[in-house]
């Protein structure tokens, strides 16, 4: 959050801003006040936020409130009271772009439980990332694709791509991938990260999500490396946000725990982050979930890491985050109460729609 607040005063060129979810409060009303302040300057400002995301959180109208104030607003994909599996298909993305100098990805929203500020669900702990150089023009163009599938005028982007030469006075070591993902094409790109990340995983695979619904595709992709002796760990909430979905997610533990991988319950409450970790030489950092709504429904992205100077922060992280978790043990699953068992198979059913 600081780190928004500090590059967003340096903007003098545009400022592009995709959210899932935005609500009024402490960490939103800062980041307004800057947005109409560098929108009075010229910068051109935009913000996307999805309509379901942020449907208890925002007038039906505050699109046009944003407008009316020098902030260029989409809601993304309006609800309306009609059956289309295209009302499924939200906007899932956090994007910061600045200046296509700098930009943001993660799992934090923009809402106060993110920055802790207002508690829900005891710790809200969240995690993402900032990246500099070419690799935020992946960025710029997933944002303006969304932009101009909604807006009545088109918006090129060649003013909106930095010259590479801008960025010749970086020297950071390894590579990074941005990338986004579509439910309108043909390709499970976010799928295809993480069962990638697990394939090429030969000493170890560090995963936190707050959901965990999962298809065969995926169940078989852990057993099998776990049996190439991969130390596969999933860290997963110790205090959920929707109580059903969690049921699902313990649902799989009993099959996951067998197969031999560990999974951890996140003890200070509520762990939001999306990120993947092997070997100490490669990570994945972004908004995608273990779950049928991020892998086929959604629209995502992320930024996968090789070989760069953050891994050692991911891996620290993880350390800290396994000290003040609990490891769920087979015994825990076998003694769950039967009615508890069955209620957790009915809802496996649904998890398609979860």
């Amino acid at each position: 959050y600081k780190a928004f607040i500090q590059e967003l005063i340096k903007a003098e060129d545009f400022i592009f801003m995709e959210f899932f979810i935005i609500n009024k409060g402490v960490m939103w009303n800062t980041i307004l006040q800057i947005l109409m302040d560098k929108a009075a300057m010229g910068v051109d400002v935009r913000v996307i936020y999805d309509d379901m995301g942020s449907l208890t959180y925002l007038p039906r109208d505050y699109a046009k409130c944003l407008n009316a104030r020098g902030i260029k607003t989409h809601a993304f994909n309006p609800l309306r009271p009609q059956l289309a599996m295209a009302m499924n298909n939200r906007d899932h993305r956090k994007i910061l772009v600045i200046d296509g100098k700098v930009a943001f990805t993660g799992g934090c929203n923009i809402s106060d439980e993110y920055i802790n500020t207002k508690k829900r669900f005891g710790y809200w702990k969240d995690m993402g990332c900032m990246i500099k150089g070419a690799g935020v023009e992946m960025f710029t163009i997933s944002f303006l694709q969304i932009w101009n599938y909604q807006a009545s005028e088109y918006t090129s982007y060649s003013h909106f791509i930095q010259n590479r030469e801008v960025f010749s006075s970086l020297k950071n070591p390894g590579y990074i991938i941005p990338f986004s993902d579509s439910p309108t094409d043909e390709n499970n790109t976010s799928l295809n990260m993480h069962l990638n990340m697990l394939g090429c995983a030969k000493d170890y695979c560090w995963i936190t999500t707050p959901y965990l619904i999962l298809d065969s595709e995926m169940i078989s992709s852990l057993k099998l490396a776990v049996s190439n002796g991969v130390d596969v760990r999933i860290v997963v909430p110790g205090i959920p946000d929707k109580k059903m979905v969690y049921e699902v997610t313990k649902a799989n533990f009993d099959t996951l725990i067998k197969a031999g991988v560990k999974i951890y319950e996140y003890t200070p409450g509520f762990i939001h982050g999306k990120v993947c970790i092997i070997d100490d030489s490669s990570a994945l950092v972004g908004t995608v979930n273990m779950d049928f709504r991020s892998y086929y429904q959604h629209y995502e992205c992320g930024v996968w890491m090789h070989e760069t100077a953050c891994l050692t922060d991911i891996k620290n992280d993880f350390e800290e985050i396994f000290k003040v978790s609990h490891e769920v043990s087979l015994e825990e699953c076998v003694n769950t109460n039967p009615a508890v068992k069955v209620y957790r198979n009915i809802l496996k059913v649904f998890s398609p729609i979860m």
